[in-house]
């Protein structure tokens, strides 16, 4: 069904991009391709790219990808648990403190009991 004035459609043969891939499985996306000499100048800092375990290198890259909120989660809890103990360990010496001088006044207010005592 062809409309007046307006073409056929034609299929759409649409490439997956960087934002938008065609697939989300690593293996079936399209290997890296190594650069060639004219595409890098000499010297270049960028390493060569092996075809050699580069799907499950790409793995790999998308699984710890994909744990790193998690890793961060973990150490941001470890660091809220560090600070719990010291704070902790922190209101344990205060009150401790606190109950030594409150014996060291109860052990004086005895002896000067006993003082008196012996003294009359």
């Amino acid at each position: 069904m062809t409309t007046v004035g307006f073409p056929a459609p034609k299929p759409m043969k649409r490439i997956g991009t960087i934002d938008r891939p065609l697939t989300h499985d690593p293996r079936n996306q399209a290997p890296m391709t190594i650069p060639t000499p004219t595409a890098e100048p000499a010297g270049s800092a960028t390493p060569d790219v092996t075809i050699i375990g580069a799907n499950d290198s790409r793995q790999n890259r998308t699984r710890e990808m994909q744990l790193i909120p998690e890793a961060l989660a973990r150490a941001h809890m470890h660091d809220r648990l560090r600070e719990a103990d010291v704070e902790r360990q922190a209101v344990r010496l205060i009150s401790a403190r606190r109950m030594q001088r409150r014996a060291e006044r109860a052990s004086m207010r005895a002896r000067r009991a006993l003082a008196m005592a012996v003294m009359h």
